[in-house]
């Protein structure tokens, strides 16, 4: 049901399943290294080329998924998943392995929110009734993708942040579980100006501010309501600004706020400002938040993966970063 202006409240009963995440060698040297379920020793994720160690991470996601479950494959009503690269290569080729019906999005780096809310409302809707959500990204596919490719050794800003290697895969039905996806708030395209695609925290976080006030109006709720806010991948530069604007609206998110980005890395891993890429929301949420929530450490929490929705052909053109952000709450089903 639609409440609010960008709203959905899934009342009907959506859940959690079964989840995994699987990243690369840096990812598991980070303080959230013992929640992922499988990481890779090395980046080509003993694959040929970086696209290739992309799917592997992927299909290993969906693998380990499928093994945590009851629910068979020939089950599956749908498959939803995007990443970053042209064409959604990555998805659109592991797909082929998959027997389900497909649906593949675009959404950067907010892209692991927004398959879990599409399926949602899906399954809300029952029109679905085992679906996979995923999302994936590769450091060496995206800085091919949208920077220069890692053997140009090119020089970058303090802004600048590092693609997390990894994968999320969640499934979800209407069968009772120990984490409900209580709703969703579907975000706007916001563009403030920013043409820095080094500076993406900067870009990024007044979609997420605007995605999170608007939430927060819809639910007519509080920041207090929730045990903790995340945002996906702003990064040192982009963290003090969602707050700060957040704030001027009327909302303080300072006490309960955390973003992905800064969760994923030790500040000492020589990763500039932080994590980023469609991994980075999803290898936290699928990992570290829901087994909080199943260790009824946490009750309720508000994930806004954030992305920016540039190209390299539209930063070549001096174009400005149209950035978007989509909001999904997980809570304890006892809650």
């Amino acid at each position: 049901m639609k409440i609010g202006k960008q709203s959905w409240m899934f009342n009907q009963g959506v859940y959690i399943q079964s989840s995994a995440t699987v990243t690369g060698p840096k990812e598991k040297q980070g303080p959230l290294g013992q929640t992922y379920d499988y990481s890779f020793d090395e980046l080509h994720c003993n694959e040929d080329s970086w696209e290739k160690a992309e799917q592997a991470l992927l299909k290993k996601s969906i693998k380990i998924c499928m093994e945590n479950t009851n629910v068979r494959e020939d089950a599956i009503d749908l498959f939803i998943s995007g990443d970053l690269l042209n064409q959604n290569v990555t998805s659109n080729y592991v797909a082929r392995d998959l027997p389900s019906s497909f649906l593949c999005v675009f959404g950067a780096c907010s892209t692991s929110m927004e398959t879990l809310a599409i399926g949602s409302s899906l399954i809300d809707s029952g029109n679905c009734k085992n679906v996979l959500a995923s999302t994936s990204s590769h450091y060496s596919t995206a800085e091919r993708q949208f920077r220069y490719p890692t053997e140009y050794g090119g020089q970058k800003p303090d802004t600048s942040t590092t693609t997390v290697t990894g994968a999320g895969t969640v499934l979800i039905n209407n069968e009772a579980s120990e984490v409900q996806v209580e709703g969703a708030t579907i975000g706007k395209v916001i563009d403030y100006g920013m043409d820095d695609p080094l500076d993406m925290g900067s870009a990024m976080a007044p979609a997420a501010a605007d995605t999170i006030v608007q939430h927060l109006k819809d639910f007519n709720r509080k920041p207090e309501d929730y045990d903790l806010i995340l945002t996906g991948d702003l990064s040192s530069v982009g963290t003090p600004i969602v707050k700060k604007m957040t704030e001027q609206s009327g909302y303080d998110i300072e006490g309960i706020h955390r973003d992905c980005g800064l969760m994923v890395y030790h500040s000492n891993q020589q990763v500039f400002a932080g994590g980023s890429g469609c991994a980075s929301s999803a290898v936290v949420t699928y990992g570290y938040i829901l087994q909080q929530l199943k260790e009824n450490k946490l009750k309720k929490v508000l994930i806004c993966a954030t992305g920016t929705l540039l190209s390299p052909t539209m930063t070549q053109q001096k174009e400005t970063i149209p950035c978007i952000a989509h909001g999904v709450v997980l809570k304890r089903a006892d809650a």
